[in-house]
């Protein structure tokens, strides 16, 4: 059998618990940033066509389908550059 001495098992005990934290704390990262991204989600949803089309109705104007996609491509592209 081999003996390990106390400096290399203290080693190998280190490296171990530094890998254990290690990823404990990227599974622990992980969940708090989804939750965190969800939650964020439900506060202010993406825009979508439909409220395009309720956002000109309040406006007084009554929206074509031509108006709503010229909206939404000009969105993308802001978003996109």
């Amino acid at each position: 059998m081999i003996f390990l001495s106390v400096t290399a098992l203290q080693t190998w005990a280190f490296i171990l618990i530094l890998v254990g934290v290690l990823l404990v704390g990227g599974v622990a990262g992980f969940f708090i940033s989804r939750h965190v991204f969800t939650r964020y989600l439900e506060k202010n949803p993406p825009v979508n066509e439909k409220m395009i089309r309720v956002m000109m109705q309040q406006m007084g104007r009554t929206p074509s389908e031509k108006q709503v996609r010229q909206i939404m491509s000009s969105m993308n592209q802001q978003k996109n550059s």
